[in-house]
């Protein structure tokens, strides 16, 4: 860094830096890190574009504020897209028990109001859900175009919950 450069930074500094943390500090709810790291940000940026500190483009107060307001609003937008990470001193609660009861009652249940649909509303359920085929490959087996599948399958649930519905069967 050069003389110059050092200068630069610290006269910004100097006549600009307790203003550029109060507006930081604003700008990110009173989180005295992230104000500073905006602030040395803002400064780092002051200093890679000396361009833009000419008075005669306008007021260097104004410019730090906008560029220190665009910084905070970018990582605003960083953090809200990606997942939270969550601290807790508590360890998860251990997943549910199976209750393997319950499981034949649901799947009796299941099969029970398969065998009301009709044959080709069963039998691409069936291929799909249970045999786990892809649309094209039901197809194929089937000897229909995969739109027709893709169709099928689509009623073929509608009836499903219908028939489930009767049964008294809810979620």
């Amino acid at each position: 860094m050069s003389d110059h450069d050092a200068r630069l930074l610290r006269t910004l500094h100097d006549e600009h830096a307790d203003a550029l943390h109060a507006h930081a500090l604003r700008l990110v709810n009173g989180d005295r890190t992230r104000a500073e790291d905006l602030v040395q940000e803002t400064l780092l940026r002051a200093w890679r574009h000396p361009e833009s500190l000419d008075p005669t483009r306008g007021s260097v107060r104004a410019w730090l504020f906008t560029t220190a307001r665009n910084l905070a609003i970018d990582a605003w937008r960083r953090r809200s897209t990606r997942v939270g990470e969550v601290y807790t001193d508590e360890l998860p609660e251990p997943p549910e028990a199976v209750d393997e009861a319950e499981r034949a009652v649901q799947a009796w249940t299941v099969a029970e109001a398969l065998d009301r649909l009709s044959s080709a509303h069963r039998e691409v359920l069936v291929e799909c859900f249970y045999q786990g085929r892809s649309v094209a490959e039901v197809a194929a087996r089937l000897g229909v175009p995969a739109g027709t599948v893709k169709s099928r399958t689509h009623y073929a649930l509608r009836s499903l919950r219908l028939v489930l519905a009767e049964m008294g069967v809810t979620e």
